[in-house]
């Protein structure tokens, strides 16, 4: 700012001189002024004293300071809406708000870190790491392969590829390059006492049954029966049609029995399938534990819910099947990679397939003492709720 060379007390001092009967261009001579100057100091001192100039002076100085807040608040709400629908969460997206600012308002770049609420060493930081271009694209590829993996199960799959990143390194690729899965998950509450029933850690010990369905292309409904190995996790058998009664299910697990061998209980909820005379007559014939949840309680099946949940939200909704024969085909490949090549969190990354050949190796003991295996699973079901139905069978 230009410094005064004549104070208030000063112009005030030539203006006296002026009305005592100087002559104007005298003044000017003498002091080193235009007159133009001069009568500028006559329009806005005349007739002052020296207390109201430096009254106007302080009246002058507030309301520049005034202004200036004015037009630095006007400002800075103009750059906040330049910056309404950025998100500003994390160094990255603060650099990329500044260079907006400056770019388009062609703010300084302290104007802009002051509005932004950054600092200004952040925003001068220049990243040092490699592109990491290869690493990246495979990510990406395994991501479209799997469109419903996360971070942590790609991280498996590109381990057993031989990449040698930790799992930091891989969240943090994952992150940039906008792979993120998104899921809704409901908010479940805990209601009652629950009576765990234990079972041994080891395959057959408990099978679990639900349905789940889908559609065709041209509408048509249809419905596949999973059972599932609750201590393994193996999917044993996807049986997909239009219809599946009670005798269906029976005969499918009869086949599965004489294939994998007969297990100790079989948990199922209260279908009219599952609660049918034939159900309750086979179970009997075969000497099989069947036990029925409570109703209204799917958690108590939560083995075979969880798997309904990921074939749903990684193949069903993934694909679009046009009849019967192409549904069956699909779904018998979903569940072969499902149990040898998709890694399984509640198994350490294992694959069930694998899981399985160790507590057949080893046994469920040897293990559990080697934390190769979960401890023995349990079922959890209200006190009061019977393990088996039983029902008269018609006769004839």
């Amino acid at each position: 700012m230009k410094r005064k060379r004549f104070s208030e007390e000063q112009i005030i001092g030539v203006l006296r001189e002026q009305e005592a009967g100087a002559k104007v261009a005298d003044l000017c001579r003498k002091h080193g002024v235009s007159e133009a100057t001069f009568y500028n100091w006559k329009a806005k001192y005349g007739g002052m004293d020296v207390s109201d100039a430096r009254r106007l002076k302080a009246l002058e100085d507030e309301n520049a300071k005034l202004k200036k807040l004015l037009a630095d608040q006007m400002l800075e709400a103009s750059a906040l809406r330049e910056l309404l629908f950025k998100k500003m969460v994390g160094p990255v997206a603060k650099r990329e708000a500044v260079a907006h600012l400056q770019a388009v308002m062609g703010l300084s770049e302290r104007r802009a870190c002051s509005v932004v609420g950054a600092d200004r060493k952040t925003i001068r930081y220049r990243s040092r790491r490699g592109p990491e271009t290869e690493l990246r694209d495979r990510l990406r590829d395994l991501a479209n392969e799997r469109r419903r993996f996360g971070y942590r199960r790609l991280f498996i799959l590109l381990r057993r590829e031989g990449e040698q990143s930790g799992i930091n390194r891989i969240y943090r690729l994952y992150r940039e390059e906008g792979l993120t899965v998104r899921k809704r998950r409901a908010r479940r509450r805990a209601v009652g006492t629950r009576a765990p029933i234990l079972v041994e850690a080891r395959p057959n010990t408990r099978w679990s049954l639900d349905f789940v369905h889908d559609q065709f292309a041209c509408g048509r409904r249809f419905r596949v029966l999973n059972i599932v190995d609750d201590v393994t996790r193996e999917c044993l058998a996807a049986i997909a049609d239009t219809s599946i009664s009670g005798r269906r299910v029976a005969r499918e697990l009869t086949g599965l029995i004489r294939r994998r061998g007969k297990p100790d209980m079989i948990v199922s909820d209260h279908g009219t399938e599952f609660t049918s005379n034939a159900i309750l007559a086979w179970s009997k014939g075969y000497r099989v534990d069947w036990h029925y949840i409570a109703p209204g309680k799917p958690m108590q099946n939560g083995y075979v819910e969880s798997f309904n949940g990921r074939m749903r939200d990684e193949f069903l909704n993934e694909s679009l099947f046009f009849d019967l024969d192409h549904a069956r085909g699909a779904i018998a490949d979903w569940v072969k990679d499902f149990n040898t090549a998709r890694p399984h969190s509640s198994l350490g990354y294992q694959t069930p397939a694998a899981y399985a050949e160790v507590l057949t190796a080893t046994g469920s003991s040897a293990a559990l003492r080697n934390g190769s295996a979960p401890p023995p699973v349990a079922h959890p079901a209200p006190n009061g709720v019977t393990k088996s139905v039983e029902a008269p069978i018609t006769a004839g």
